[in-house]
């Protein structure tokens, strides 16, 4: 396995319909590594889109990958891509929405639970373990008694949208920070108060 390998899969579904819904942060936060990395989503045989760079020269080298399956069904496409390029799930980062933090927060954690987040649970079924990475990145409770379904099925809103930038950001960097210097050091940085 190549210790300087990562593989970064941003969750979300497929389709220009969801593409702004809170659901989809996984997939914009990929879309912001691609950017950096100066580097274009391609079909890859894993029923995933897939692109691959290095943040600066020698620097590890990630490969972003969007499953082109609903999010509930994600496992599949990430147990084909960890085969595809031989790396353990100790080097998979699944970048995933969590309405248990507050919108614009980002918390890192490895192993665990899937926290009632059916990606997560698809993921940790078809991988066989909970050991990955994942950036949890926050879109918040719904309001009043909105069904969570829906609310993670709908646009942020106009207020959310003027701040969405930040946290995309934050997750990138974040990222970034774990294949250079490990998952501590990334906790540190974007766990400090």
């Amino acid at each position: 396995m190549d210790e300087n390998l990562w593989l970064v899969v941003g969750l979300g579904n497929p389709g220009p319909d969801y593409a702004g819904n809170r659901h989809n942060v996984g997939h914009m936060v990929v879309d912001v590594l691609a950017d950096r990395l100066q580097s274009r989503f391609r079909g890859h045989k894993t029923n995933s889109a897939v692109a691959e760079g290095r943040s600066f020269p020698g620097g590890p080298k990630l490969v972003l990958a969007k499953p082109n399956t609903f999010m509930n069904v994600s496992g599949g496409p990430v147990a084909a891509l960890l085969r595809f390029y031989s790396l353990q799930p100790s080097h998979l980062i699944v970048v995933h929405d969590d309405l248990d933090l507050p919108f614009d927060t980002l918390k890192i954690k490895v192993g665990g639970g899937h926290g009632g987040h059916n990606g997560l649970r698809d993921i940790i079924a078809a991988t066989g373990t909970n050991d990955f990475v994942r950036i949890r990145a926050g879109i918040g409770r719904p309001p009043g008694r909105q069904p969570a379904a829906d609310f993670v099925l709908h646009d942020f809103a106009p207020t959310e949208r003027a701040n969405l930038p930040i946290l995309l950001t934050d997750a990138a960097d974040a990222i970034e920070l774990i294949a250079a210097e490990g998952v501590a050091a990334a906790q540190q940085k974007v766990h400090a108060p």
